[in-house]
């Protein structure tokens, strides 16, 4: 289980009903135990972790969780760099979960997704993995 979040900023208010657009980008998702994976979305020149941190401190634009809560862009960045995770118990079982899951070894005992050129395009220069695509 994991929390997606988003980068919002509403456009085109109208003074006089109060009715807006809202642009809504998906930065990523954070999942217990497993590097950040952050959304890279080569139409919109987001291509990293610096791209998407710029776009956080753009006026007017707001960053929610899937639940509708806001967080500030400090708070999401150190969900983002700063995580840890747990050991697996034993080599056994930390080898059926990486082959099951396309995963590898990342550190702080955090599981990275192993680059496969599709879904996982790179890893960050941190906890934190570049992924393109759809997620869940």
């Amino acid at each position: 289980m994991g929390t997606n979040y988003y980068w919002i900023r509403e456009t085109n208010i109208c003074n006089h009903c109060g009715r807006r657009d809202e642009e809504r980008l998906h930065i990523g998702k954070s999942s217990a135990g497993w590097y950040f994976h952050l959304h890279i979305i080569k139409e919109e020149s987001i291509n990293n972790l610096d791209d998407w941190t710029k776009k956080f401190y753009i006026p007017g634009s707001k960053i929610k969780d899937e639940y509708g809560f806001v967080t500030t862009p400090g708070e999401l960045l150190t969900i983002i760099s700063e995580r840890k995770g747990i050991p697996f118990k034993s080599k056994e079982e930390e080898e059926e979960f990486h082959k099951y899951n396309g995963s590898e070894d990342g550190q702080n005992n955090l599981v990275r997704s192993t680059i496969d050129g599709v879904n996982c395009v790179g890893h960050g220069e941190g906890p934190w993995d570049y992924v393109t695509g759809e997620f869940s």
